[in-house]
């Protein structure tokens, strides 16, 4: 006990001492640089939340007076022993002398090491308020192109201080990968694993960069293809497929762009006289002709309906029946309508009143609570994920616990005026059946949780609501959001049309804008946040501007120079169609309507307004609630793109294959039975069979197999002409082979 008593008395001492008097080691930045660099004070180590091993230090090192008094005083001191530097226990543990589940962080001849010990021999000084602070930090190279042989590159850091110094921190600083593609070593080499694009974070303290690498193949005989292009968008991306050495996949076919656009835009496929009109036309703009056609169908309004409804969490549960349809035909209208994306905003973000009566409205009552509130319109409108926030400074991002907070009190003056709760299920606190209404209402401002104190009220990274914004606070927030200044809300609303036209974000996922998640072409980005503000946030301009550049139109078959080109679109990407999109699909080449539980016949999947109609325990799930649910419908839980899925699963090969589709092809007045009365030659037949599922003819080799079918069922029949009709005969042969086709890739996937 007297010993502690001791070295306890003896680092308090020197605290004070050192207090006044400059040191040769500066705890902020040099101690915190090892301990990070260690990966001590890692979200998955003693920077975890509630710490580990009884030792809790701030994550990645954002509090350095806080770690001081834990590393020193904490524990009653016995975590360092100035008058004898090698017996304190932050050494002895790092280096394994002593037992430590993270393990011997560096060896006792390292720099860290003597760093440390130095430090201790010091006396264990404190961080020093005037202490320097790093401003930024340079990275060389900043972006980086290595082309095989050549597998590996290195980095060189260095950190600019307050006081226009620099220092070279390149063994100091820490280092991860974005993906797999490549590995980093604890000196910044970073080595090829796969050929491909990724992305070097580089941190040293507070401060990070991302620098771009692409590792591609030598291609020493490469020779650019001189693609022509249709508007800026090829020529930002083209820029950096010369720069990479990849060539483009040349421009699709019409059948496939027919196809691809009725998808993108209205969530079907063209029937067969649409896709023949199309493919026949000699037109020289006819494409951009189609653009503008589907731009301008009622349908695009029931499609695009259906992805902000996913993002807004139109669900029964929480809205109840009246509130899902009410918010779901608000949605609809404003996007029939033509409303500017940036008024559809301002109406989510002021909207208040009864959520039957003021629809958008309901965007409050699925978000309860300031901190929800915040979190929501963050990810949706700005791109930002704050959740990380709430409990510490951001990992990743520059957000801070104070600005988390700060904006989320933005949205702490709304309360509900609640009515009777018809709910079916007693039992279940999240249903709620009948109206609410949002009220603007003096509430207390959020607490910070360490200060206890109320927050003041400030805009995302921007300034403080002042005094005379307060009483009209969400439309001042609105009005924030929405600016044509903000680039994050003109980025992220340009990037969410590109995503849905494209497959894949410039920034992606659509809703993590961060430093350390760069966009993939980020001068193409800026241009897209322009033209989003200079067309008055126009969705239809951007979709047209989008789809009428070559980019939009380049085929999904790779060369020998873009096949393992995945971000930087040298080609389209095949991918899954929706849930929605698919059964919708199949509806239209059978010539029959999917059931759904609670909707009269006749309603088309992207219709729906909201999740589940009829509670399971109620009425029992039609086919076309169970196949939606299989192939990835979101339960919209989340407000986000993420809870959709579009993978692919075992069920549903079983669906595809079994007997819902089976009994499908033979329902009763469907299409296959009337083309088989009006269409007698089988060639004329497989070929409208092959126009209304795959928007194309088919092949000699498609159409040579598909007559021998029906010449094979011809020979059958005439031996079992006691037990079925020629008739007969030819539709199961129809029936066979309108299965092959939507079991097909070219029939399930957006190609």
């Amino acid at each position: 006990m007297r010993r502690v008593l001791v070295v306890f008395l003896g680092t308090f001492l020197a605290h004070i001492a050192f207090a006044a008097t400059p040191t040769p080691i500066e705890f902020s930045v040099d101690v915190m640089s090892v301990l990070s660099k260690a990966g001590c004070n890692a979200g998955t180590c003693h920077g975890n939340l509630n710490g580990k091993g009884g030792l809790k230090l701030s994550l990645r090192g954002q509090d350095p007076f806080a770690d001081y008094h834990t590393l020193v005083f904490a524990s009653r001191g016995r975590r360092v022993t100035v008058n004898a530097p090698e017996q304190s226990l932050i050494l002895q543990k790092a280096t394994g002398q002593v037992p430590h589940r993270g393990g011997a962080r560096f060896r006792s001849d390292s720099k860290a090491y003597k760093l440390l010990k130095q430090w201790l021999e010091l006396g264990a000084p404190p961080p020093s308020k005037d202490a320097l602070s790093v401003t930024h930090l340079k990275v060389e190279p900043l972006q980086a192109i290595v082309r095989d042989p050549n597998d590996s590159i290195n980095f060189k850091v260095n950190a600019v201080f307050s006081d226009g110094t620099s220092r070279d921190v390149t063994e100091s600083a820490c280092y991860e990968m974005s993906n797999l593609l490549a590995r980093v070593d604890a000196n910044g080499k970073v080595t090829r694993a796969k050929f491909g694009e990724s992305t070097l974070i580089v941190r040293y303290l507070d401060q990070q960069v991302p620098v771009p690498i692409a590792f591609t193949e030598s291609r020493s005989s490469f020779v650019w293809d001189e693609p022509a292009e249709f508007n800026q968008i090829d020529h930002h991306v083209f820029q950096k497929l010369r720069r990479l050495k990849v060539n483009p996949s040349p421009i699709c076919s019409d059948s496939v762009f027919v196809r691809r656009a009725y998808q993108d835009v209205l969530g079907r496929i063209p029937t067969a006289a649409e896709a023949r009109q199309f493919v026949h036309d000699e037109s020289p703009g006819k494409r951009n002709q189609l653009i503008d056609s589907l731009l301008s169908r009622d349908a695009m309004a029931d499609y695009w309906a259906l992805k902000w409804a996913d993002m807004l969490r139109v669900e029964e549960k929480v809205l109840d029946v009246d509130g899902v349809d009410a918010f779901h035909d608000w949605i609809r209208a404003s996007i029939a309508d033509a409303k500017p994306i940036d008024q559809f905003v301002r109406d989510l973000i002021t909207g208040v009143g009864s959520t039957f009566q003021q629809p958008a409205a309901n965007f409050y009552r699925a978000n309860r609570d300031p901190s929800t509130r915040g979190e929501t319109a963050a990810r949706l409108f700005l791109g930002t994920r704050l959740q990380c926030a709430k409990c510490h400074n951001h990992p990743f991002d520059r957000w801070t616990q104070d600005d988390y907070y700060s904006w989320a009190t933005l949205f702490s003056q709304l309360d509900y005026e609640v009515g009777e709760n018809k709910r079916r299920d007693k039992l279940d606190k999240n249903e709620f059946v009948g109206d609410q209404t949002v009220v603007v209402s003096k509430q207390d401002e959020v607490r910070h949780p360490n200060t206890k104190q109320f927050v003041t009220p400030k805009f995302l990274g921007g300034k403080q609501l002042i005094e005379s914004q307060a009483e009209q606070r969400l439309g001042s927030v609105a009005d924030w959001v929405t600016s044509p200044e903000n680039k994050m809300f003109a980025a992220t609303q340009a990037n969410f049309v590109w995503y849905h036209l494209m497959g894949t974000g410039l920034v992606d996922p659509i809703d993590d804008f961060r430093l350390t998640n760069p966009a993939s072409n980020p001068a193409l980005l800026n241009f897209l946040a322009d033209e989003m503000v200079q067309s008055g946030f126009d969705l239809r301009a951007m979709m047209r501007l989008v789809m009428s550049s070559r980019t939009y139109q380049l085929a999904s078959e790779p060369n020998q120079t873009n096949v393992n080109d995945e971000f930087s679109y040298s080609r389209v990407v095949t991918r899954r169609l929706p849930a929605e999109v698919l059964l919708d699909m199949q509806s239209d080449v059978l010539g029959t309507a999917a059931q759904f539980a609670g909707y009269e016949s006749g309603m088309r999947a992207v219709q729906i307004p909201g999740v589940r109609r009829k509670r399971l325990r109620d009425e029992r799930p039609n086919g076309g609630d169970r196949f939606l649910q299989t192939f990835g419908k979101p339960e919209r839980i989340l407000a986000c793109d993420c809870e959709r899925s579009n993978g692919t699963t075992l069920k549903q090969v079983f669906v595809l294959m079994g007997e819902s589709l089976n009994r499908r092809l033979a329902e009763d007045g469907n299409r296959l039975q009337a083309l088989v009365d009006d269409i007698d030659d089988d060639a004329r037949l497989v070929d409208e069979l092959y126009w209304t599922a795959l928007s194309r003819s088919p092949t000699e080799v498609e159409l040579s197999a598909a007559l021998q079918m029906f010449r094979t069922e011809k020979r059958w029949s005439s031996i079992e002409s006691v037990f079925q009709s020629p008739r007969t005969a030819r539709l199961r042969v129809t029936e066979d082979l309108v299965w092959a086709l939507l079991n097909a890739k070219e029939f399930l996937f957006r190609r």
